[in-house]
This record gives C-alpha cells, structure tokens and sequence, in this order.
C-alpha cells in the first residue's frame, strides 16, 4: 500500500486510457509512427486539461493480438509513444499495458520511459484468452524487475480478467486470487466486467477489498452515472471506453465526456473533505 500511495497520491485516482493506434507490422496498421506519437500526444494533453489523475498507454489498436510473443517493433513504438506522453504528463502517474500478456516487455519500456506502473495479465493462476493460454508470470516478471533496478514501478495485476475462460480454475474463487497476488507481491489488484466496457461485478470487488491488504482497482464499466457507486469502494477507477466520442473504445478520446466526468468527481471529493 505505501509503494501505491507514493505513486498514487491523489486518493481513489481516475485514470484514462490512451489506446496506441494499430503499430507498424500489426493488421490494422495504417498510420506511421509519427502520426501514432502525434496522436497519443494530442489524448494526453487533452486529459492533461481535463485534469485526469492518472494515464495508461496500450495497444488495444493491434487486434489480434499475440500471445506474449510480441516483437522488437511494438515494444519500439510503444517506447517512443510513452516517452513523449510522459513528457507532457510529468506531474501525474503513467502506466503501460502491452497486449497480450507481454508483460515484461511492458516492463521494459515502462523503465526507459520512466514510467510509474503496468498493467499485468495472469500475473498469477493460468486462463484461457482469445489469444490462447496464458500462464502466469509472477516469478519471472519480479526477477526481471529487480535485474532492470525498476522495483519503483508497480504491478497492478488483473484478476479473473475479462475476455477469458477461467474454468481451469473455477475452484479457485476471486478472493483466493487475490490473495495469490498479495502472497506474490504484486502492488494491487484489478477487477474487471466479462468484457471491455462491461461493468465490473460490486459484490466481488466489495469481497476482494474487504480481504485484501493491497489496492484494489476496477477495470471496466466505469460510467458517468455509475462511479459514485464503485467510488466508494476501490482505490482507483481505470476508464477508456466512456472517455471516448460516444463512449466506444475505438474512437478518439472526447475532451467534454472527460470534463463532465472530472467535474463530477471534484464534486464528489469537495463533499467527501
């Protein structure tokens, strides 16, 4: 919990998700990498005036995606794309999150980017994605955090995550991998709906946070006219698809849907003092 709060400062922290045009090399690719930084760029200093606490960079745009084999031109781009965030964001936390499962690679750029955090799937237990199997990564991704002298940089690791099977452990409830996650010390925990921009389940992240001894984030489903409820439980709220025109993920991020919401949240903060 401290290692999150120093990062974190800002209580119960809203953080918006810059979704990487499709990179070089992937099927949906059709723009070069100076226009996929311009971009970024023009997202980040729009939560920037919006007065989002937080930012996360992902290559949502790179469908299919790998299954952690991702290659030296993605982990390129996103580097460069996250460096040029950065410098725009240099007073609030950023993360990165690179699809599917290639956290180390996240890791790395997180590190030459000087970045705050990453997102990790299957940080513990094994599920099944449309991308196939993906196992756990606990052992190996610590190790290379502390060959890489990046321990500053938190795991926020999702559990029981959206857009995966989890019958291979079904007699595994979502408390006992929470627990998991606190045993392999990971910086805290995310909770999402089924799929993107599907509301994450109240009853479970209220049994997690009530169990946990580290952070817990929802992940999806975050609305304008539903964060009041998931406020008052989680630590922190990851919102992409509803900070988007139209609140669909794919399109550009909407400068008046993200200040409607931050206005709403200083709101629900002044009344919390």
């Amino acid at each position: 919990m401290k290692n999150f709060k120093k990062v974190f400062k800002e209580k119960k922290s809203i953080i918006g998700m810059i979704h990487v045009d499709a990179l070089p090399g992937t099927p949906k690719s059709k723009n070069n990498i100076k226009i996929i930084i311009e971009k970024a760029k023009k997202e980040a200093k729009i939560y920037k005036r919006a007065g989002v606490d937080a930012v996360m960079l992902e290559n949502m745009h790179d469908i299919p995606y790998l299954n952690k084999e991702v290659g030296p031109e993605i982990v390129s781009a996103m580097t460069a794309a996250c460096v040029e965030v950065k410098k725009i964001l240099s007073d609030i936390p950023c993360g990165v999150q690179i699809l599917a499962a290639a956290n180390k690679e996240a890791l790395a750029v997180a590190k030459a980017a000087e970045l705050d955090f990453i997102r990790v799937e299957a940080f513990v237990f094994a599920h099944v994605a449309d991308e196939g199997i993906i196992e756990s990564c606990a052992g190996k991704l610590l190790r290379y955090r502390k060959q890489i002298d990046a321990e500053n940089i938190l795991i926020l690791a999702d559990i029981k995550k959206k857009h995966s099977a989890h019958s291979i452990t079904s007699d595994v409830d979502i408390i006992e991998t929470a627990h998991a996650v606190e045993l392999f010390m990971g910086d805290g925990i995310i909770i999402t709906g089924t799929f993107t921009g599907h509301e994450a389940n109240i009853e479970e992240i209220e049994s997690v946070k009530k169990a946990a001894k580290i952070p817990v984030l929802v992940g999806s489903g975050i609305t304008y006219e539903n964060v009041q409820s998931y406020l008052k439980i989680a630590d922190a709220l990851i919102i992409g698809s509803y900070f988007k025109k139209k609140g669909y993920w794919e399109n550009e991020v909407d400068y008046a849907r993200v200040r409607k919401f931050m206005d709403k949240i200083k709101k629900i903060r002044k009344k919390q003092k």
